[in-house]
């Protein structure tokens, strides 16, 4: 399982640091483990989480209230397809690792 720095996360998501750390605060689904010195070290599920509230605020239109409620909502009912939802994170983290791998070298 790949983790990812605040500041990875803030490249891949377009979301500032500052708005991320809040989000950690009011949305109890994000949850990045923290080190001994407290870097914030984020899971392929919290990077999930964070592009869906993002698509939900920012496209949406939602209020941080009405996407933690969707959030909620949308936990509890996919619960039941947890293997495809597992698929599909694989396949978003093997995807993430290549984009990450290309910008690397394209620097």
């Amino acid at each position: 399982m790949a983790t990812f720095s605040i500041g990875e996360i803030e490249e891949l998501t377009g979301i500032k640091a500052h708005v991320l750390r809040y989000w950690e605060s009011v949305i109890p689904g994000i949850a990045p483990r923290k080190d001994i010195g407290g870097r914030r070290a984020y899971s392929d599920r919290d990077l999930d989480l964070i592009l869906r509230l993002k698509y939900l605020i920012y496209e949406k239109k939602f209020t941080i209230e009405g996407a933690r409620s969707q959030l909620i909502t949308e936990m509890t009912r996919y619960d039941t397809h947890a293997d495809t939802l597992d698929e599909i994170r694989r396949l978003r983290s093997e995807l993430t690792g290549v984009y990450l791998l290309v910008r690397k070298y394209r620097r």
